[in-house]
């Protein structure tokens, strides 16, 4: 445990130049006693760290030293080469890159651990788009990419429903997201965001931008994608489940944030253990595809369209399965699943 601390520390001192004992203390989740313990152990063990004393100072290593550590677990190399990500990679036009550089680590791997790409290849494999949805990279993104590792300004034709805009931005970056690529841009002072399949032209600038180094991306991203949901999901429908009903409703709802709110707000369970709660969609229609999958787990009590529309689907189905329907050799209709052909449920 303490030599995987003290090869943390080396690194971190490789890395960031010079460190306070605070700050290590922060990065190694220890306290600062410990760091200066670890200190005089490095040292004893003859690496040039030294102390610069005052305001702007911290530890340092002396004369710009470096250490090769090729001291790797068979867990860490083999994670090395799952965080290839060789899909998205080359769809940004860095596959010959990652293959570069996953060369290279494979190199100064021992011999024993020289299998790792391997074992990983045949355990995990990326395959980012959604069923039914088309593979091939966006026309622009490998241009975009370029920008956004040169921080080079870009002016974009980019299509918004029936025309096209003109956007000249700072390209922050790139997010891949159920196989669709979004690109983040700063125009001024203000984030937006762009699909980058809507992408009608790049021209690339010779200009640079400094980049706002307070920027999170995925902070970002996760905050205007709940905005996003939360936006859409604008409507509320008032709806009675069963037990069952509520645990299902959160393969339902359309958002994490939706299926949360319906169960904090659930009222007590009445006489026949259901509960009445406010579920938030995108609109009636929505919710009436949703809410059927959840069969006579759900009574829809409001708004009183929907609830008249699922009363007329429970009446179609009822006429279904009534017994003078089934077939006259007393049979019923085949099950779906006996059907060849397609993925089981498992797979979609």
């Amino acid at each position: 445990m303490r030599a995987s601390r003290l090869i943390s520390l080396l690194l971190l001192l490789q890395s960031r130049e010079a460190m306070t004992a605070a700050e290590l203390a922060r990065e190694l989740e220890v306290s600062e006693r410990t760091v200066y313990r670890d200190v005089l152990a490095l040292s004893a063990a003859g690496v040039p760290i030294y102390a610069d004393r005052g305001r702007t100072g911290g530890y340092r290593l002396l004369g710009g030293y470096r250490t090769r550590l090729t001291g790797l677990t068979r867990q860490e190399a083999e994670a090395l080469f799952l965080a290839g990500l060789r899909g998205p990679a080359g769809d940004m036009g860095l596959a010959d890159a990652v293959a570069a550089a996953e060369l290279k680590v494979l190199a100064a791997l021992p011999p024993s651990l020289r299998d790792a790409p391997a074992r990983t290849g045949q355990r995990f494999h990326l395959d980012v788009p959604g069923w039914f949805r088309h593979a091939a990279p966006p026309s622009w993104l490998a241009q975009l990419a370029g920008a956004v590792w040169r921080d080079r300004v870009v002016e974009l034709r980019y299509r918004r429903g029936e025309r096209e805009v003109v956007r000249t931005l700072q390209p922050y970056g790139l997010v891949l997201k159920n196989g669709t690529w979004y690109l983040v841009g700063r125009i001024g002072t203000t984030y937006r965001t762009y699909r980058v399949d809507r992408v009608v032209d790049v021209l690339v600038g010779e200009d640079t931008f400094d980049r706002d180094d307070g920027f999170d991306l995925g902070g970002y991203w996760r905050e205007q994608a709940e905005g996003f949901l939360r936006q859409m999901l604008a409507e509320r429908v008032t709806v009675r489940l069963t037990p069952a009903g509520l645990r299902a409703l959160r393969h339902v709802a359309h958002a994490p944030f939706a299926y949360d709110e319906a169960v904090a707000g659930a009222g007590e369970p009445d006489g026949q253990d259901r509960v009445v709660t406010r579920l938030p969609v995108e609109s009636v229609e929505v919710a009436y595809d949703l809410l059927l999958a959840l069969g006579p787990e759900v009574e829809v009590l409001d708004p009183p369209d929907l609830r008249t529309r699922m009363a007329a689907a429970a009446h179609r189905l009822a006429a279904l399965y009534r017994d003078d329907r089934r077939s006259d050799d007393g049979g019923s209709a085949p099950d779906a699943g006996d059907r060849a052909g397609g993925p089981d449920d498992g797979q979609r």
